[in-house]
């Protein structure tokens, strides 16, 4: 038995129609150029803040974007757990106002939780013997930069949950345009400061767009009288689902950002953050394309477990690894045949990367392929438990490897090795589970899973509020 499958009724009939596409080809081509958009993001930050900050205030801001990263911690796979909660009535046109308010709560909560760590940042920067307003106020606004996009990627769930991806995907393009130009006009002369301001007042535009849309379509509440009290109802009625994808929302987390603390603690400052970052960036960005095309899926893939359609599930599946592949390739050759200019280019003498750095992102590249489709499959299913065990096992090997590192003293290329040699057998592990949990369970009897922990959820959910 599948303790763990989630959240669709298992009295749905089958909705997929004989001739329905696997995915929508206009959130396709949106939802590809999104991703190539943040993709080049992340270059074009990288490539600006080496041209118009020393190396060390650099790996500062670098420091304070994996902080901003690092608030992922209170995620707790809590978009997930509303993206179910939503989900499942949406496909059964049933009213949702119940999981709307419960939304919003979440929303609102990763709001105030950006908004008090920038305010903090700035006072322990300010605190400091040769700090600035100024320059304590332009990490702050970074790290509100960095924290929304917890609360943005929140929405994105919520959207897809009750089909507005493509209204999202629109919103996200403007987003990614407007800052790659704000970034790129630094090196014309915008002051940095200003730069920070902009990025900021374009969240709070963007935040409302969406706010706005997702309220008329119902998966959010236009209200906050009783936030608190929809934010406790929804822990409680979904904390053992929340300790699950708990355990593997902070595992990802860890996984993810440990390297910015333990680098810049053991080799310093300047060229080490530097070359972290440039692996890092290149890596999440391709991630970030393959994150895209599993987007493109979970529409279809939901719809095929919670009608069990297996011939659906397995189709969309296959369909979604091989348009990853295709990315991967092209990131791969690049950075087999041409790694070396590229990273002399896009760093100029900020710092100097090693070769043996560009077969290490390969393997980085190929693994996510497998981790990043697995676990969006894991995740938007309601297999939290799976999550949970994955998740844990690879931040433990990432642990030991890492105090393995520490005592023999390897430099930062031997860390990143082993770094990627865990992070590929996780995904390898992540990937069995997604094959006995999500795919297996379309060919199951209905039943084994009618009593399952996310269903009786599902339905304490559509209970009329106290």
């Amino acid at each position: 038995m599948h303790a763990n499958i989630g959240p669709l009724p298992n009295t749905v009939a089958p909705i997929a129609k004989p001739r329905e596409r696997l995915i929508s080809i206009p959130y396709l081509f949106l939802r590809a150029t999104t991703a190539v958009c943040a993709f080049a993001t992340g270059f074009v930050q990288t490539f600006v803040f080496a041209r118009v900050l020393s190396p060390e205030r650099f790996s500062i801001f670098i420091v304070i974007g994996a902080i901003g990263y690092t608030l992922w911690v209170t995620d707790l796979g809590l978009a997930k757990i509303v993206f179910v909660n939503l989900r499942a009535p949406h496909l059964e046109n049933k009213p949702k106002e119940f999981a709307a308010r419960q939304a919003t709560a979440v929303i609102l909560f990763y709001v105030a939780l950006a908004l008090v760590a920038s305010l903090v940042c700035f006072a322990v920067v300010l605190a400091q013997p040769s700090a600035t307003p100024r320059g304590a106020a332009e990490l702050a606004l970074f790290l509100f930069y960095v924290a929304f996009n917890l609360v943005w990627f929140s929405l994105r769930s919520i959207s897809i949950s009750v089909d507005l991806f493509v209204f999202y995907e629109s919103l996200e393009l403007v987003r990614r345009v407007v800052n790659m130009t704000t970034m790129l006009v630094m090196l014309a002369g915008l002051p940095f400061f200003a730069f920070l301001i902009l990025t900021n007042v374009l969240w709070s535009a963007l935040f409302t767009a969406a706010s706005v849309k997702l309220i008329q379509r119902g998966a959010l509440v236009p209200r906050l009288i009783g936030v608190p009290r929809d934010l406790l109802s929804f822990f409680e009625l979904n904390w053992h689902s929340i300790a699950r994808s708990g355990t593997g929302a902070l595992s990802g987390v860890f996984v993810s950002n440990f390297p910015y603390y333990i680098v810049p603690a053991v080799f310093g400052l300047g060229a080490a953050p530097i070359i972290l970052e440039v692996t890092f960036r290149t890596f999440r960005g391709a991630c970030a394309i393959f994150a895209a095309v599993c987007d493109l899926a979970i529409p279809g893939q939901t719809r095929a477990l919670a009608g069990r359609d297996a011939k659906r599930m397995m189709r969309t599946t296959l369909l979604v690894v091989a348009l990853c592949c295709i990315p991967a390739a092209i990131g791969c050759g690049l950075l087999i045949f041409a790694g070396g200019p590229l990273f002399t280019f896009l760093l100029r003498t900020a710092a100097t990367v090693p070769p043996v750095l560009a077969p290490i992102l390969v393997v980085l590249l190929i693994a996510g392929v497998v981790q990043t489709v697995s676990d969006a499959l894991l995740q938007y299913s309601g297999f939290f438990r799976s999550l949970a065990y994955s998740g844990a096992a690879v931040m433990i090997m990432m642990i030991l490897m890492t105090a393995v590192a520490l005592v023999a003293k390897l430099d930062l290329m031997e860390f990143l090795t082993g770094y990627a040699a865990i992070y590929a057998m996780g995904a390898i592990f992540t990937a069995i589970l997604a094959i006995r949990g999500p795919i297996h369970a379309t060919t199951a009897n209905p039943q084994q899973h009618a009593m399952s922990g996310l269903v009786r959820m599902s339905r304490a959910r559509q209970a009329p509020s106290a």
